[in-house]
């Protein structure tokens, strides 16, 4: 099912889709995510990256950077470990990327396994320095999603809590998740309503998980919408790079895998290289749909590598006139 939009809209907005591109000059960096997919008619492009853990992995993340800097992006994120395991190397590499860049930062913030004085102090030191864009999640248990998920004594009970808490301490833009294949502790209408209370608590925006279904990510944006939902909800984009990724990506994130797009990737699993090739043509084709149907912008999740990224950007660039709707 696709979003439907009154006729008049729908035509002015599709011709304009038609003619809308990947940005290649990102705003000023002062303007707030949230105030960017609000004042923007072009569909914005991000990235994430997660924290190193050693001096190998701070080399590659460095690497990745300055391969993806000369695109531009609007915005790049910093994950955030499970039970806050990764807090500190989440704030160094946070504040590096702001200090060394250009670019416009967000820092992500869960609410597992920490009190809120803990939460507090790391919004706070967000808050100091100068990153005001913080993707706020629940997070996941150590154990990923098939645990079951707990409170931390003395800590909050979700992520509506989180965006409450992180509103109340300073001018902040926040984001949140969205999941269009759905949560494993939820149903499709709740995840709704769960999305609009982030939206009254506080969140400006929201990215969604991984996901290969096109009509997914349209059936949670238009439930959203019949619930008052009014945020950009900002597509996340993970292209396969190796066949064994497939089954990490569903257990991970409950991700559906498409028979068509298991059947692409297994029919070249004896090439590397053409399985990571196949992976971003599947990528690129899902991103093309998703820019004809409106979505606001597209966020890449790196896994700290360049080259698969930079290659469905090329393919979405050589498919598409430059030029604003």
């Amino acid at each position: 099912m696709v979003l439907r939009l009154p006729v008049d809209a729908a035509a002015r907005r599709r011709r304009g889709a038609l003619r809308r591109t990947v940005r290649i000059a990102g705003m000023s960096s002062h303007e707030s995510i949230g105030e960017l997919l609000a004042n923007t008619s072009q569909a914005t492009f991000s990235f994430e990256f997660f924290p190193p853990k050693d001096e190998a992995g701070q080399e590659l993340l460095t690497r990745t950077i300055a391969e993806l800097k000369p695109l531009k992006p609007d915005w790049v994120s910093v994950t955030y470990g499970a039970n806050g395991s990764s807090r500190q190397r989440t704030l160094n590499a946070t504040m590096a990327i702001l200090a060394t860049t250009d670019f416009r930062v967000m820092g992500h913030l869960t609410c597992t396994g920490q009190t809120v004085d803990e939460i507090k102090a790391v919004i706070d030191a967000y808050g100091d320095a100068g990153v005001t864009n913080i993707l706020a999640i629940r997070g996941d248990m150590p154990g990923g999603a098939s645990e079951p998920w707990r409170a931390h004594p003395g800590g909050l009970h979700n992520a509506t809590e989180l965006v409450e808490l992180i509103a109340s301490r300073g001018d902040f833009s926040i984001g949140v998740a969205a999941f269009p294949d759905g949560h494993a502790t939820s149903t499709p209408e709740l995840d709704a309503q769960i999305l609009l209370g982030k939206q009254q608590a506080g969140a400006s925006f929201a990215v969604t998980q991984l996901f290969f279904e096109l009509g997914h990510y349209f059936e949670m944006v238009g439930r959203a919408r019949s619930a008052g939902c009014t945020i950009p909800i900002v597509p996340g984009i993970m292209p396969v790079t190796s066949v064994k990724q497939l089954g990490r990506f569903a257990e991970m994130s409950g991700a559906d895998i498409p028979a068509e797009v298991a059947r692409r990737l297994l029919s070249v699993a004896d090439d590397p290289d053409q399985v990571r090739h196949t992976g971003a043509q599947i990528a690129a084709e899902l991103c093309e749909r998703l820019l004809a149907g409106c979505a606001p912008g597209l966020h890449f999740f790196t896994q700290n590598r360049s080259r698969a990224t930079r290659e469905i950007l090329a393919m979405l660039r050589a498919d598409r006139p430059s030029g604003r709707g």
